[in-house]
């Protein structure tokens, strides 16, 4: 964002963003069990959260559920900064392999150009705390992030790196039916790497857009309801084309 003002607003949906839409069955909602946001405080140069514990999603002023089953919220931005927004999903239970996935999703927005505290990390079970500016990539240039989980790096930690390959209507719930890229073959739409052993990712940006970094299954809790628990910690990543 440009300005020092404005509205965010926010869909929140369960997909695999390179392959699920338009029309796939699997990008569906999971249930949410809160949401936490922050920003800069101009004053005394610090980040400050403005909720420091997680929300329960039913406190949350203006969710709404649309027809298509999309979570949607509006959130005033007053400040220059980084705004840091984490997704503390409700594990669910990925039936074809019997097993319980726990997303973290952590979304960092720049207002005004003034970059503030975008690499701190926000003390969740598992994250992936940004070592470049998330928002500020140029096409083709490299990101670096430490996978974490309880604070500690993770060395080894298996990664995926999937493209938002549509257009994104927000306003109207829609993707665009026409694909931004065609995969040679079913391996290039999820792509897979390994944190290195001081728990460091790097991984290149060859398109301009959104780019979703999963490392997966690094959380200490491994059961849910007696059943295999994978906590993956979830960062997006935006990239510009230089014009």
């Amino acid at each position: 964002m440009q300005g020092g003002r404005g509205q965010l607003h926010f869909a929140v949906l369960a997909l695999h963003p390179c392959a699920d839409f338009p029309g796939n069955p699997r990008g569906g909602i999971r249930a949410v069990a809160g949401i936490q946001g922050g920003g800069l405080n101009v004053a005394n140069n610090r980040l400050q959260l403005v909720q420091k514990t997680v929300e329960p999603i039913g406190q949350l002023a203006q969710f709404k559920i649309t027809r298509r089953g999309v979570m949607k919220r509006q959130q005033a931005v007053r400040s220059l900064g980084d705004h840091i927004f984490v997704l503390e999903p409700e594990p669910y239970l990925e039936t074809e392999e019997d097993v319980y996935i726990q997303q973290f999703t952590k979304l960092i927005v720049n207002v005004g150009g003034v970059p503030s505290d975008w690499a701190e990390p926000q003390g969740l079970p598992v994250e992936i705390q940004p070592l470049s500016k998330p928002y500020a990539n140029w096409t083709g240039g490299v990101f670096r992030a430490l996978v974490l989980a309880d604070g500690k790096p993770v060395p080894f930690a298996e990664i995926e790196i999937e493209y938002v390959n549509h257009s994104v209507d927000i306003k109207n719930n829609a993707f665009g039916k026409q694909d931004y890229v065609t995969a040679p073959q079913a391996s290039f739409k999820s792509l897979s790497t390994y944190s290195d052993a001081q728990g460091i990712v790097t991984i290149g940006l060859p398109r301009a857009g959104w780019w979703g970094i999963a490392a997966l299954n690094i959380g200490t809790t491994k059961t849910h309801k007696s059943k295999p628990l994978s906590q993956d910690a979830i960062l997006w990543v935006q990239a510009r084309d230089m014009k």
